[in-house]
């Protein structure tokens, strides 16, 4: 018999706690832990380990093609409402051959995708 293994979530280094969680409060992130160092975030049953870190000697490209994975019903409401709250989006939501996307960048270049309808 295998054990079955789980992916809860994946941890970010950020230059800024605060203004990170403040980024992904928006997306519907709730605030399970918060320190000054240290946070955490849960949306449904995933997590988002936020932990503060100098990243003024990282480059800031190679952040976004680490990507945080997000999916909705209905893509082009939420377009329209979180652009509305002043969340900026590299493009309107656009059809490709497997889903239908859009694309934000969190406060540290990290990509959110938000897809139409769940994965898998």
């Amino acid at each position: 018999m295998t054990e079955t293994i789980h992916f809860d979530g994946i941890s970010l280094p950020v230059s800024d706690v605060a203004r990170s969680v403040a980024f992904y409060q928006q997306f519907g992130f709730e605030v399970q832990i918060q320190r000054a160092n240290f946070a955490l975030l849960q949306l449904g049953e995933g997590t988002i380990g936020l932990i503060k870190m100098d990243l003024s000697k990282w480059p800031r490209e190679p952040r976004g093609a680490i990507h945080i994975e997000l999916s909705t019903e209905n893509l082009d409401v939420l377009f329209e409402q979180l652009e509305a709250q002043g969340i900026h989006f590299l493009q309107p939501p656009l059809d490709r051959p497997w889903e239908r996307q859009m694309f934000t960048n969190d406060p540290d270049g990290y990509r959110l995708e938000i897809a139409q309808g769940r994965r898998g």
